[in-house]
């Protein structure tokens, strides 16, 4: 991407009108703007969500396509009661819109998708936000380290009971994250979510 053009990409994210958190089922897992794969990859996260005692268990896979790579999630988001546990599912996108420069260190991708959150009525998530981040390798080593911010917000429609409908909002956040590559096939990845969506999300991700 030419140095003139990586701001509008930045500004595209910040401000676009269906913008949303970029991990699609509304817990703090955020994405690097790089694919870690060739073929596809899969793992599983645990989320520690908004800090209250929520945990969130999810299995992941990731596939490529052409310029994109797109991913499916799913999994249960466990709270102090058994009857107040949610069914999480949703579907992610990354496509690459940045490559640094002399002038922008950073690369960065455009990550957007959908999810769902299921406990006798339905939330919608809508995702989008843009990665930035950059790959540092460790000298001699198989090991990698790809450290990243991803500012992000989302539509969010919320199910709040027969009589009362629906209630649908915009809300922010910003995700700081690194993903570590320890082997060829293996990767550790964390994020922090702060803003509208705060906690930890820990993963372990295959690669092929």
């Amino acid at each position: 991407m030419r140095p003139s053009r990586w701001w509008m990409a930045v500004a595209a994210a910040l401000v676009a009108p269906t913008a949303a958190l970029a991990q699609a089922t509304g817990l703090p897992s955020y994405n690097a703007p790089y694919r870690a794969f060739t073929r596809h990859e899969f793992g599983g996260a645990v989320s520690f969500a908004d800090f209250d005692g929520r945990t969130a268990a999810e299995g992941m896979y990731r596939f490529a396509s052409g310029a994109f790579d797109v991913g499916v999630r799913g999994g249960l988001l466990l709270s102090e009661g058994a009857l107040d546990s949610r069914l999480l599912a949703g579907v992610e996108a990354r496509y690459r819109v940045i490559t640094h420069t002399v002038d922008f260190p950073l690369d960065g991708a455009m990550i957007f998708g959908g999810g769902l959150q299921i406990d006798g009525g339905t939330d919608v998530w809508l995702p989008v936000g843009l990665s930035l981040g950059r790959r540092l390798d460790v000298e001699n080593s198989q090991v990698s380290i790809v450290p990243y911010a991803q500012p992000a917000a989302a539509i969010v429609s919320r199910y709040l009971g027969p009589i009362v409908g629906r209630d649908t909002d915009v809300i922010f956040g910003l995700g700081l994250g690194a993903d570590f590559r320890l082997s060829r096939a293996f990767d550790v990845r964390v994020s922090l979510g702060l803003g509208d969506i705060e906690g930890i999300s820990i993963a372990a991700v295959w690669i092929r």
